[in-house]
């Protein structure tokens, strides 16, 4: 059987190809799946879809039109597929429920001291020969307080470094990580954390109740010379909200690996066209703020259990069975 992979990277493709031989033929395409892309897949039993593709409903009926049985998306979030028209369809729908949880918590983290301490300002003043240290400083990390918002995989592991770097550890979840209590972290309610923290870093899904948990509100709470880092979901953070607030001089820095809006412009090149989302725009001009195009993830070791987990979701959804990455029913119990 062939497979149709969209969003594949360049990095990518080799570790697909290798995964699959022997098994199945995969054509490799960079575009992303969407409303313009879904006729490509016409005649493919089972497609696999990247972190930003649009599994809309209109997607999904296209796909469906065209044979696709099966969709294999390499990534855990689930919000950008509309699961109740999947099932309406018959279409069995697979995620990626695992991979290293090391990969986003070290990045978030690499984030978090870029802004700290002014890595990206102090590399560019250097590719200028400009070696002075006028607004380079920044502050140590042991003995101050971080604030982990979701406290999963992810978040302990994030929670780790911190316990290594000598922090203070302030946690809130919908439930407590036995873990993260061995390392000395202290549950609080989400005001208390938001108003206690030195670094805020969010480790949580996006649902309907996380959607802009990071919103006016929990902004005027933080300390002024906070630093905010969110390497989770976009929509995690009132955007608009966050720029008002750094218009003013707040926070010591901001690490935004994800972007609410980020479709159609993340993980494309957009260097020679006008960008018109004017927040993203106004977002990167602040001094203090780092934004990356969605890369926490982006490592050997968790790519390749993205990779071999889809190559076993496919094999499921071809003997019939059901996993805990399956998100649509298989056909079978």
């Amino acid at each position: 059987m062939e497979i149709l992979a969209f969003g594949v990277t360049a990095d990518e493709k080799p570790l697909i190809e290798k995964a699959f031989a022997g098994q199945h033929e995969v054509r490799c395409l960079d575009v992303f799946l969407s409303e313009d892309t879904a006729p490509i897949a016409a005649g493919y039993e089972i497609v696999s879809s990247s972190v930003n593709a649009d599994l809309s409903g209109r997607v999904l009926r296209t796909l469906a039109a065209g044979g696709t049985k099966m969709i294999a998306q390499r990534s855990t979030g689930f919000n950008n597929i509309d699961l109740d028209v999947a099932r309406q369809l018959g279409l069995t729908v697979g995620r990626v429920s695992y991979y290293s949880p090391y990969s986003v918590a070290e990045f978030a983290w690499t984030l978090a001291m870029a802004v700290n301490r002014r890595i990206v300002r102090a590399s560019n003043r250097t590719r200028d020969f400009d070696f002075r240290l006028n607004g380079l400083m920044g502050r140590d990390m042991r003995g101050r307080t971080v604030g982990v918002l979701g406290t999963g995989k992810i978040g302990e592991a994030f929670t780790r470094i911190a316990h290594g770097f000598g922090m203070n550890l302030l946690g809130w979840d919908v439930a407590q990580n036995p873990a993260c209590v061995e390392l000395g972290m202290k549950y609080v309610d989400k005001d208390e954390l938001f108003a206690s923290s030195d670094l805020i870093s969010l480790h949580v899904p996006l649902l309907e109740s996380t959607h802009h948990i990071i919103g006016a509100q929990a902004l005027k709470l933080m300390k002024d010379d906070a630093i905010l880092v969110n390497s989770s979901r976009g929509g995690l953070v009132d955007t608009d909200a966050l720029v008002t607030e750094l218009r003013s001089g707040r926070f010591t820095g901001v690490g935004l690996d994800v972007y609410e809006a980020e479709a159609g412009l993340f993980f494309l090149d957009k260097s020679l066209v006008v960008v018109e989302d004017d927040t993203l725009a106004r977002l990167i001009t602040f001094p203090n703020v780092v934004v990356t195009s969605h890369q926490a993830y982006y490592t050997l070791d968790a790519v390749s259990q993205i990779i071999d987990t889809t190559v076993a979701n496919v094999a499921d959804y071809l003997a019939g069975r059901r996993s805990e990455n399956t998100l649509s029913p298989a056909g079978a119990s």
